[in-house]
């Protein structure tokens, strides 16, 4: 019995600590509170793969965790990934750890591409009920837009940026409390949770219109409730749940309704239902089922012509109708009689499974289907013929994204670049600096540029540069450097960013076993080490004002400045006591020599006898040019 009670408390402590194992997180010297979720990355033909960075919101748990003293390193929110499944921009410390769903490049508000999503009602929704969030293409917030109080929080399905750069379209959900009279059942009743669309305004957050399921959808149409189902309390029988809306430019409204299996188009004009694809009451005519679908959205929309994806989950938490998920691409023909939807493309789950939860389609602009399943950020790239071209997901199990996308996108941050500078060794002879920069967010750096300085106000000199392979760089600089820096450059030698002056930081070297000459070492002056070194690289680098480096100091203040610093530093290789005694008898040297060049220039300039008819002043004239 012990020995069983053993291994249980065994097995036990090791769920528990895979459960919050960090070893499939990333963990950056630059930025030490940020812990970001790897990427597992599988291609197929990475020659057709489409350009762009990935676009994901990692999440541990759909709704807000409550606040514990627990100190949680920052790791959800939303995070850009390039194509390599390398951090390119976490945005987890600027939003505090909170979910943020529907992180997607918005390309319809300025030239300049910029960012949306939806920052995740808090803990305590009363408080703080969720925006929509707009941020500029350097990461800075440009707009927080709040739902009207009466329409609820700020849903977590949806915040669709339209192209005209106007209005956005969000979901919203509603409660109602009902008599069960549709369920036979007009003595009881239970509240109802409705689902619904807002289309607000995107600089002033004012809804120009919304509508709601209630009293629209009948209660019958629901596949999650039926006439012996409980009665519920507050919020209620969630039994649409809305989970997208899109719009078209005859001004209609396409919705999906996970729980109807069903996809409806609204009209714009008086709230109508115009037609319903799919469920228990479709109107078309079709060759293809789906069920518990997500992101409904208009591929094209011309009178009585639409081509839409989907994702089609063909499952949820309970039952599946399919063996697998896939994402759909259907045409809509609505100027015959039955109407009818036939399948144009479908792309399979390239693991045959099911995303019984959340996920959504995205058609590229080369025509590649790229979907994000969304349980563990599992997300595939499909040609338009239906080659897998890449699989990638979580390393992680815990973690998940709502949805998933790609965009090409130019993100410039306007922080400096974050640098971290320390220096190790054993004795003078194999002394070194190890640098560690990133820059968070931006996208075109491609080398790093590293330079020293003898003091904090002594000329960068440039001791090396590393390319930018990963989000993190680290480069070794020889000798002990104290005042450091490093500069962004891209491929055309721009600058493009320059980090703070760091000074490097350095151990106990007793501690360390330092067997130098002296119990500390001394930092070296780094134009020592650009002597030997080739510069010609640094000094083609061309700066953001269209300079070259070589222009940056004129002769003659160059000249004056390796002067001063010679000086400086001869003056600082010398004890403090003895530097303060030179300095005494230098000044009196100089007052002393001065008395005496005063006093003999007194004496030859005193009245002497007319020599050979010269004047009297002509004498010192005489004796000077002699």
């Amino acid at each position: 019995m012990m020995l069983l009670f053993s291994i249980s408390l065994l097995w036990l402590c090791q769920t528990v600590l895979a459960q919050y194992s960090s070893d499939d997180l990333m963990s950056f010297v630059t930025l030490p509170d940020v812990r970001a979720v790897k990427f597992n990355v599988h291609y197929l033909n990475r020659e057709r793969a489409s350009p762009g960075y990935w676009f994901v919101a990692p999440y541990l748990h759909i709704d807000p965790d409550a606040p514990t003293s627990l100190y949680e390193q920052y790791q959800i929110g939303p995070h850009i990934y390039d194509g390599e499944g390398r951090l390119i921009w976490t945005g987890a410390q600027q939003f505090e750890n909170r979910n943020v769903f529907d992180f997607k490049a918005v390309t319809s508000l300025s030239s300049e591409p910029q960012l949306s999503f939806i920052l995740g009602h808090s803990y305590d929704a009363a408080e703080d009920s969720g925006y929509g969030m707009i941020l500029e293409n350097n990461y800075e917030v440009q707009r927080k837009l709040p739902l009207r109080q009466d329409l609820g929080i700020f849903d977590i399905h949806e915040f669709k940026i339209r192209d005209d750069g106007k209005t956005a379209l969000v979901t919203v959900y509603l409660s109602h409390e009902i008599t069960l009279h549709e369920f036979g059942r007009p003595e009881e009743s239970t509240w109802l949770e409705s689902g619904g669309f807002a289309e607000i305004d995107i600089n002033t957050a004012e809804v120009i219109q919304w509508w709601d399921s209630f009293n629209r959808i009948p209660l019958p149409e629901s596949v999650h409730y039926h006439p012996d189902s409980r009665v519920e309390g507050h919020p209620g029988w969630d039994y649409v749940h809305i989970n997208s809306v899109d719009k078209n430019e005859a001004g209609d409204y396409l919705i999906s309704a996970r729980f109807t299996n069903t996809i409806y188009l609204i009209s714009g004009i008086d709230g109508n239902i115009m037609w319903r694809l799919g469920g228990q009451f479709s109107d078309f005519e079709q060759d293809f089922t789906f069920s518990k679908q997500h992101d409904a959205k208009f591929v094209t929309s011309s009178g009585t012509h639409h081509i839409i994806s989907f994702l089609n989950n063909a499952s949820d938490e309970e039952f599946n109708e399919e063996n697998m998920s896939a994402s759909l691409f259907v045409e809509l023909e609505t100027s015959v009689q039955p109407m009818t939807a036939r399948i144009i493309g479908r792309y399979n789950r390239p693991d045959h499974s099911l995303s019984r939860l959340r996920g959504n389609t995205q058609l590229l602009p080369d025509g590649n289907v790229f979907t994000c399943w969304s349980k563990e950020g599992y997300i595939s790239e499909h040609t338009p013929e239906g080659e897998l071209v890449m699989t990638a997901n979580f390393t992680s199990s815990r973690y998940s994204s709502y949805r998933g996308y790609k965009f090409e996108f130019t993100g410039r941050p306007e922080t400096p670049p974050d640098m971290v500078a320390s220096v190790y060794g054993t004795d003078e002879t194999n002394m070194v600096t190890t640098f560690w920069v990133s820059w968070n967010g931006a996208t075109d750096v491609a080398e790093w540029h590293f330079y020293a300085q003898a003091s904090e106000f002594h000329v960068p000199v440039f001791i090396g540069k590393a390319p930018r392979v990963d989000f993190e760089t680290m480069f070794i600089g020889a000798g002990y450097l104290d005042w450091v820096s490093v500069r962004a450059v891209d491929v055309n030698g721009t600058v493009l960013g320059t980090s703070e002056v760091h000074r490097s930081k350095y151990p106990d070297w007793k501690s360390t076993g330092y067997r130098g000459k002296s119990g500390t070492p001394l930092p070296i002056n780094p134009s020592i080490l650009s002597k030997g070194s080739d510069s010609t690289d640094e000094d083609n680098v061309v700066y953001e004002a269209g300079r070259t480096s070589s222009d940056a100091i004129d002769t003659q203040n160059h000249k004056t400045i390796q002067v001063l610093n010679l000086t400086y530093d001869a003056i600082r290789s010398i004890g403090a006591v003895f530097s303060f005694v030179l300095l005494i008898c230098l000044f009196c040297g100089v007052v002393a020599s001065y008395l005496v060049i005063r006093g003999w220039r007194v004496r030859l300039y005193q009245s002497v006898g007319v020599e050979q008819g010269f004047a009297g002043e002509s004498a010192p004239l005489r004796s000077h040019e002699d």
